[in-house]
């Protein structure tokens, strides 16, 4: 099974999708901004029915947006709750508004956009810093690593709580919890070694 979260992109004939990849860092940029300043439940739930309306609009497939927020499904309930508990419903609605609305934007970007137009477009925007001992290409990679990495440990975690329901041992936090940190931490040592062995991310 294949979990879909960033850098799926499909291509399309959208304005999004023609829309050069730094236009669209820079605005969805500017709109995570505001989605985080501008506060109150309504704010929330005007954004998130522009992120829908957005998801909608580039194509993005039901599946790809499921899979997208169930990434965030439980850190959402868990925010949920203890916003509710500490400062009312009205917070929790906010916080969890404003979270889904993010993760949709990326998922917008990553779907209309392919993942090296994003890269090329951050080394470009970050070259003028190397005078400052800004490395665009050292931060590019870990850009690249990172939107990579994310769906490939919610895999992991997927494929892990199969694994202990199979087992009968859903109810056991270490049949689920110690398999997915020791086959991440792996993974992630596995692309270290291959990215030593092409002399990249070297000091």
């Amino acid at each position: 099974m294949t979990t879909t979260l960033l850098g799926s992109h499909r291509p399309g004939t959208t304005l999004l999708h023609r829309l050069p990849a730094g236009a669209k860092l820079a605005t969805f940029l500017v709109v995570g901004v505001v989605v985080v300043a501008v506060r109150g439940p309504v704010s929330a739930l005007a954004f998130l029915v522009g992120a829908v309306g957005l998801a909608v609009w580039s194509g993005m497939p039901l599946r790809a947006a499921l899979r997208s927020l169930r990434g965030i499904l439980v850190m959402a309930v868990l925010l949920a709750a203890y916003q509710s508990w500490q400062h009312g419903w009205p917070r929790a609605v906010e916080s969890v508004g404003d979270l889904v609305t993010l993760v949709l934007l990326a998922t917008v970007l990553t779907v209309t956009t392919p993942v090296d137009e994003i890269l090329d477009t951050v080394t470009r925007a970050l070259r003028p810093f190397r005078r400052v001992g800004v490395d665009a290409d050292q931060v590019a990679l870990a850009f690249a690593l990172t939107i990579r990495a994310i769906p490939t440990t919610i895999e992991i975690a997927d494929e892990t709580r199969d694994a202990a329901l199979a087992r009968g041992l859903e109810r056991d936090p270490r049949a689920r919890l110690t398999p997915v940190v020791i086959r991440v931490v792996a993974h992630a040592r596995a692309t270290g070694d291959a990215l030593h062995a092409r002399g990249l991310g070297d000091d």
